[in-house]
């Protein structure tokens, strides 16, 4: 979820970056601040940070058809 809120930010910036707009807010809206918050949001997401709960799932072992030791 957030590789997507990263792909979202990073194409507003480029998007404000070809228009050359700053939305009436220069100091807030600009360039490099869209960039630098799709960076962090990049980086929480390689952190494991929004992934959800990985607790109580199991031991991550599927078995598909038969499973191996049983008869």
């Amino acid at each position: 979820m957030l590789a997507i809120a990263a792909a979202i930010v990073f194409g507003f910036a480029l998007l404000l970056d070809l228009f050359d707009t700053d939305l009436g807010a220069p100091d807030l809206f600009n360039w490099n601040t869209l960039v630098l918050i799709g960076l962090t949001l990049l980086a929480l997401y390689f952190a494991g940070v929004g992934s959800g709960p990985r607790s109580g799932t199991g031991s991550g072992r599927r078995f598909y058809g038969r499973r191996p030791g049983r008869g």
